[in-house]
């Protein structure tokens, strides 16, 4: 089977949308952008070896690689609307393209994002995810808005995907309880959407954590030109991850393990009444972990009362 009957059996669906104005099969998709709004888009490339491990279940793969860019769009407070999706293959195995295609296209269902076109060639094993969204004009979440004296904030729990991917790799082992409880936090992140939408006039700043609490704070610190600090005790972590590590190997998988998928975010103190309010109905609970200060770009660990010296580095492709 060649690529065009690949493309056609299994990632040849109908378009639901009606902003889809022409979908996948000539040179370009033709999209309608509702007025008022802004188009949101980000591209990554996931990379075997690299960015997955190259026996992951390829079901879960096409799921992971679809929510990983989502999570993008979440940041931002953007609605998903449309995604293109480019595949390079080392061979053809029809079995495992199946399988992708099924995981990618039931996340694709769940959000209501329309595959409007992509490529598929042989190589190196990759997957390149191009997802498009709208914002309402001047609503999106930046990097650059966080305050002085605004709350630092991140959803879930912070470091099961890093505790799960330390076990695949034969870094420290898990139980099969314990382990049955962090896989789904590497293979299955929920892309916070809702959250994202609901945080739109409330924070000042928002970024995605897919390399590590450390690493990822550092961003919005350079691009708002403010410090943090961040109180270890109130890192929201799991009673598995508790148990299975050590305290400090908790906050370094937590603070630099990635592949969360969390949102992190900041509130000036006049919003932080109404985040109990706007995020009810987004299914995801919140902490509050630290503050935003004066000063150079930069972050200050506090355990307690007591300040801790922590070398921590996040996830670099080229390290």
């Amino acid at each position: 089977m060649g690529e065009f009957e690949l493309i056609d059996k299994y990632f040849k669906v109908a378009t639901q949308r009606k902003d889809v104005d022409l979908g996948p099969g000539d040179d370009c998709a033709l999209l309608s952008v509702p007025p008022e709004t802004q188009l949101a888009v980000s591209t990554d490339t996931l990379v075997s070896g690299v960015h997955f491990l190259p026996d992951m279940d390829p079901v879960s793969l096409g799921y992971k690689a679809l929510a990983v860019n989502l999570s993008d769009l979440a940041a931002m407070g953007a609605e998903p609307r449309w995604v293109s999706l480019a595949l390079t293959l080392p061979a053809i195995d029809e079995r495992w393209v199946a399988g992708f295609a099924e995981g990618f296209l039931e996340l694709a269902e769940y959000y209501n994002v329309a595959l409007v076109g992509g490529d598929m060639t042989r190589g190196p094993l990759s997957i390149t995810v191009s997802v498009k969204g709208t914002v309402p004009a001047g609503r999106a979440l930046l990097r650059s808005g966080a305050k002085a004296g605004d709350g630092i904030y991140v959803t879930g729990t912070l470091g099961d995907a890093a505790l799960a991917l330390s076990h695949l790799l034969g870094r420290r082992t898990l139980n099969e309880n314990q382990l049955a409880a962090v896989l789904p936090r590497l293979e299955h992140p929920h892309p916070r959407i809702l959250a994202g939408q609901a945080l739109r006039g409330i924070a000042g700043a928002a970024l995605d954590l897919s390399d590590g609490l450390a690493s990822d704070l550092g961003h919005v610190l350079r691009a708002s030109g403010v410090r943090a600090l961040i109180n270890l005790d109130k890192l929201p972590l799991s009673p598995v991850l508790h148990d299975a590590v050590s305290r400090e190997e908790a906050w370094q998988l937590a603070l630099a393990g990635g592949d969360d998928y969390e949102l992190l975010f900041t509130v000036p103190e006049e919003h932080r009444g109404v985040l109990d309010t706007a995020l009810a109905h987004s299914g995801v609970k919140f902490t509050r972990i630290g503050r935003i200060l004066a000063g150079e770009p930069g972050i200050e660990w506090q355990d307690g009362e007591l300040p801790v010296a922590l070398a921590l580095k996040g996830w670099d492709h080229f390290a």
